[in-house]
């Protein structure tokens, strides 16, 4: 790693305590901390009494790193730093991306027109029994229309459902269109976010004791204090926002839950999403099968046209 570094060392922890990220990147501070001296190491360097000219590269690279006081702390501090913009940055996005599919589920009159047309087709079918007369599924269900299939084994429920909805209500045909934060939505676990809020929550909190720690360092911290102090300024007030976004996407998975009837416990938000994405695949499969068939047929019926014209014209040849 040091055959790398083409600045003087002590430049180099310079630019580390001053937390200069146009001089150090992430890489390079990862590659600080990996390799900063262990205690043994710290002890048998504390022994050396000889001219520091003779040691080598690392053994002078490592008597820079022990003049600073909780160096490796130092140096972690640094790349949350370096990384902080980022990190809040990738947070957020996510964040919104699962406030827009619960915004785009609830507000699309498409999707809420097509669950009425699968209710009253399901209540037709069971027309005399007990579900005869349901006012509600399962979100789970829309997963099995495409398992009931007519007796000639060809059209599932779904192709039904598509052929119903291409002849009286073609508009509703590119429901898909008002979730187009669905799949994105159904990537993200709720609990890889509570786990990313923690980090920089307690990244945050590491960062104010080693700035508290600091004050007894004495000059050779001053930089790294007045630096520390600025970003922290800076980094509250992000982390105070994305915090209160955080509480309430979490009020807006479950209030998505709520919505199809289904407890958020049982029916978390992963299972919502994924479902929705997985009848919105469905859907668009038999709707392009039906598409298909009906080109088919088309063709067909113009084809047996095309004979019978034939037909009648070599027979009126033959009858002269």
């Amino acid at each position: 790693m040091l055959t790398k570094v083409k600045m003087p060392l002590s430049d180099m922890m310079a630019a580390a305590l001053a937390m200069d990220e146009s001089i150090l990147d992430a890489d390079q501070v990862e590659n600080l901390i990996k390799f900063s001296p262990t205690k043994e190491e710290m002890e048998l360097l504390k022994g050396y009494t000889g001219d520091k000219e003779n040691l080598g590269k690392c053994e002078q690279f490592f008597l820079e790193l022990m003049k600073v006081p909780r160096v490796e702390s130092k140096l972690r501090v640094f790349l949350f730093k370096i990384l902080f913009n980022s990190q809040i940055s990738e947070f957020k996005k996510s964040l919104n991306t699962v406030n827009s599919a619960c915004e785009e589920v609830r507000n699309s009159m498409k999707l809420k027109e097509i669950m009425k047309k699968i209710l009253y087709l399901g209540n037709t079918l069971n027309q005399g029994t007990a579900r005869g007369s349901a006012i509600g599924f399962k979100l789970d269900s829309l997963l099995k229309l495409t398992d009931t299939r007519a007796t000639n084994n060809k059209m599932t429920l779904m192709h039904y459902l598509c052929k119903v909805l291409a002849s009286k209500s073609p508009a509703l045909l590119d429901f898909h269109e008002d979730l187009r934060s669905l799949e994105a939505a159904s990537k993200i676990q709720l609990k890889s976010l509570a786990e990313e809020m923690q980090a920089i929550i307690k990244g945050l909190e590491k960062v104010k004791l080693e700035l508290g720690a600091s004050e007894n360092d004495g000059p050779v911290s001053d930089v790294f204090r007045k630096t520390l102090q600025e970003f922290i300024g800076i980094a509250e007030i992000e982390v105070a926002s994305v915090t209160n976004l955080y509480s309430v996407v979490g009020r807006n998975a479950d209030a998505l839950a709520l919505y199809f009837g289904e407890d958020p416990v049982r029916c978390p938000f992963e299972q919502v999403t994924v479902t929705l994405l997985n009848f919105v695949r469905l859907f668009r499969k038999a709707n392009e099968e039906n598409c298909k068939q009906v080109e088919l047929e088309k063709k067909k019926a113009q084809k047996d046209v095309e004979m019978e014209n034939a037909k009648g014209i070599n027979l009126a040849k033959s009858g002269k």
